[in-house]
């Protein structure tokens, strides 16, 4: 990261320390993230309204895959160069953009391009703010500089938000009025307030330097193409499980559990992603082989709940799936973002970053379509079983990657010459 120069004592009073700048990233991260998850619950009353069955539901949810990926490869990286705050701030703008849509234009068009413009925010912020932490707390605590603090609370923010939207949303569904115009209301006016808190945190790149120095999109450390590549596999495959859960676990919850209740569609979603979250709070500092050991057994058993589930119908069972396969992909996504970071060159960690969630968010939108036209063609029972099989086994050979890589390379030992002994 380049160092800032001095700012005059009239700059630096209209911003916040570094400090609560960290903390202001960290909840704007959140609730952008949550408003990518925020029509989970809902989509059982947009296929009333509207009429189309759960392919639909998965592209309106992958779609937001694909305005993600513009931003992570075209935009992503700008932050190295322009600074963090000049790609926050239009992340926020983009999404209160695609809160007002879906508020004020029920209509299904409305609604994908809304979805577009929501994954364009998500592919603004996620690597951005993912760096911007890092920078924030390393400002903050110079004296601390291999802290796993900031990498924590970044995947925190990330699987913590996911969680929250459909729980809240699914709360708002089930008691306030107007369920599907309220949440996008109420999501617009906090992401305007988060507006006024990001731009009193102050910059952390040189952004007079960054332009000169014009830094790689995509630059590794030396020797770190293996770590990124396992840490990347296991991004995908980690979201794999909670995109199934996100696009279709509603609408299992309503045809398979024959429960029509909102706020227990949303409680299923935040299950895994609030699973997932706990899981990096509570084990995030396991050093990274255990974690991704861990994961990896946590992951399958999980899955393996899930497809059982849809064959010995419990809402218990469900949840506990959900949690099993959240904390699993949750420690899986958390092993996946240090080791990224830690691969990345440092002027270009956001470009790094930027590729390695493009990956992570094609591994939650593009598993999630083909489970939807396999289901269709084969029903959902015999299709979940074959993904949880392929999830798993992915995922494991992922991790078993991904050890290897973390592990130090064995030091080669020559044996002392010795003298051959004369007569």
């Amino acid at each position: 990261m380049n160092a800032i120069p001095p700012t005059s004592g009239a700059q630096k009073n209209r911003r916040a320390p570094h400090r609560i700048g960290f903390w202001f990233v960290a909840v704007a991260f959140s609730v952008l993230m949550a408003f990518g998850t925020a029509p989970t619950p809902l989509w059982p009353l947009y296929q009333d309204r509207d009429g189309f069955g759960a392919t639909t539901v998965t592209i309106a949810f992958a779609i937001m895959v694909v305005g993600a990926s513009v931003g992570f490869l075209g935009l992503g990286h700008l932050s190295d160069r322009y600074g963090r705050r000049r790609v926050i701030v239009p992340a926020l703008v983009v999404d209160v953009v695609a809160a007002a849509m879906l508020a004020l234009w029920p209509d299904l068009p409305v609604l994908l391009a809304a979805r577009l413009l929501t994954g364009l925010a998500v592919g603004l912020m996620a690597s951005t703010a993912t760096a911007y932490l890092m920078d924030l707390w390393h400002e903050a605590h110079p004296g601390q500089p291999l802290s796993p603090t900031p990498g924590l609370v970044a995947a925190v923010s990330n699987l913590g938000g996911l969680a929250m939207g459909p729980l809240v949303v699914g709360a708002l569904a089930q008691w306030a009025g107007a369920p599907l115009v309220t949440p996008y209301v109420l999501f617009a006016v906090a992401m305007l307030v988060l507006l006024v808190l990001i731009l009193a945190t102050p910059e952390t790149v040189d952004t007079e330097l960054a332009k000169g120095v014009r830094p790689a999109r995509f630059a590794l450390r030396e020797g770190a193409r293996p770590v990124f590549v396992a840490a990347a596999a296991g991004g995908f495959f980690a979201f794999a499980a909670s995109g199934i859960f996100s696009a279709l676990g509603a609408i299992i919850v309503r045809l398979d559990l024959g429960i029509t209740s909102p706020l227990v569609a949303g409680t299923a979603a935040f299950a895994v992603f609030g699973a997932s979250a706990l899981a990096q709070l509570l084990l995030g500092r396991m050093p990274v082989v255990r974690m991704l050991t861990l994961g990896a057994v946590l992951f399958p058993v999980g899955l393996g709940l899930t497809a059982l589930t849809l064959y010995v119908p419990s809402l218990p069972l469900f949840l506990v799936a959900a949690v099993l396969s959240g904390s699993g992909s949750g420690l899986l996504f958390k092993a996946s973002v240090g080791q990224t970071a830690a691969a990345a060159d440092p002027s270009s960690r956001a470009g790094v970053l930027a590729v390695f969630f493009v990956i992570a968010y094609v591994g939650m939108g593009v598993p999630s379509v083909l489970f939807s036209i396999a289901a269709n063609q084969f029903g959902r029972q015999p299709v979940m079983i074959v993904f949880a099989v392929l999830l798993s086994v992915g995922s494991a050979v992922a991790a078993r990657i991904g050890v290897r890589a973390a592990r130090p390379a064995p030091v080669a030992v020559t044996p002392p010459v010795r003298e051959p002994v004369r007569a």
